[in-house]
């Protein structure tokens, strides 16, 4: 009895241990972002995509496991002769990802060393076409330029190029002395640039200042004799409206009997002065008859004064 079911257990545990080899086998877990490649009897059959994949066990067989998701990878650094024969020393960053995975692994050997090859190959035919300033001032182009020709050599390989980055770019000693010395000069030169423009303008400034000083002294002179020559003016008619002010009294008193009497006196008055100062100046004088006489000299003012009102 035990001889058996020793004799049924054995096929039927081989069996069983077949059936979990086999369907082990033929079930295949590829992960997200990555492809398998399977060959059938060494030829290419299919290319497996992310998720439950079966295949047939002992015939068909994964010939590659292609990444693809994007990837980085230093450039080695290298020589590279700008257009006006100055070496540089270049390394840089590559970063592409594969998108055909049948074209990668049976359009070229090693699609990650053609590719970094490639870019060195590129980026020594860009910097050749650029001069030294360019190379610096241009690394954007130049980054782009190396994309474009990579991608266009790596069609075939189902990879593409994403970016180049360089990332140092080290001319030789002699050239950074000769910058550093350039430099110097060019921050010398702005500085007294810079130095000469703040003379320049402060002299404007004080310029302007003392310009701007002269015309408001000029106006301020102006409107003082203006000022003057207005009160000079209102002092005059001040003092002719006094003065006829005046005239009018006294002529309305003049015409008065007070007046006239007030007159005659004030006429006497002066012609008594007028001689006594007369005989100041002058030891001998000479008048006409009856000119001594006060009275005499009233008559005659107080007849010119009547003759006047008519």
């Amino acid at each position: 009895m035990d001889v058996l079911l020793e004799s049924i257990i054995s096929p039927t545990l081989f069996i069983l241990v077949l059936v979990i080899v086999i369907l082990k086998s033929s079930i295949k877990f590829v992960p997200q972002n990555r492809a398998f490649i399977i060959e059938r009897f060494g030829k290419y059959n299919a290319t497996l995509q992310a998720g439950l994949n079966f295949i047939i066990p002992f015939i068909d067989k994964k010939a590659a496991d292609r990444s693809l998701k994007e990837q980085a990878h230093d450039v080695p650094e290298q020589s590279a002769i700008t257009k006006d024969n100055i070496t540089l020393t270049v390394d840089g960053v590559l970063y592409f990802r594969v998108l055909d995975p049948y074209k990668a692994t049976y359009g070229v050997d090693d699609y990650i060393f053609a590719v970094k090859q490639l870019a060195q190959t590129s980026m020594r035919s860009v910097i050749g076409q650029l001069e030294l300033d360019e190379t610096f001032e241009k690394r954007d182009q130049i980054n782009s330029q190396i994309v474009h020709a990579i991608n266009e050599a790596s069609a075939p390989w189902g990879v593409q190029v994403l970016r180049y980055e360089i990332s140092d770019l080290v001319p030789p000693v002699s050239v950074l002395e000769s910058m550093e010395a350039q430099m110097k000069a060019e921050r010398i030169k702005r500085a007294q640039i810079l130095e000469s423009e703040g003379e320049r303008q402060a002299m404007i400034n004080k310029a302007e200042g003392e310009k701007a000083a002269v015309v408001l002294a000029a106006e301020a002179e102006k409107e003082e004799q203006v000022l003057k020559a207005q009160g000079e003016a209102q002092a005059i008619i001040a003092v002719a409206e006094a003065q006829a002010d005046a005239l009018h009294k006294i002529g309305q008193v003049a015409a008065t009997g007070e007046g006239q009497s007030a007159v005659q006196l004030e006429l006497a008055t002066k012609a008594i002065e007028a001689k006594a100062n007369i005989a100041k100046e002058s030891s001998v004088v000479l008048l006409p008859d009856g000119a001594t006489d006060a009275s005499s000299l009233v008559a005659t003012a107080t007849s010119i004064i009547d003759s006047l009102k008519k």
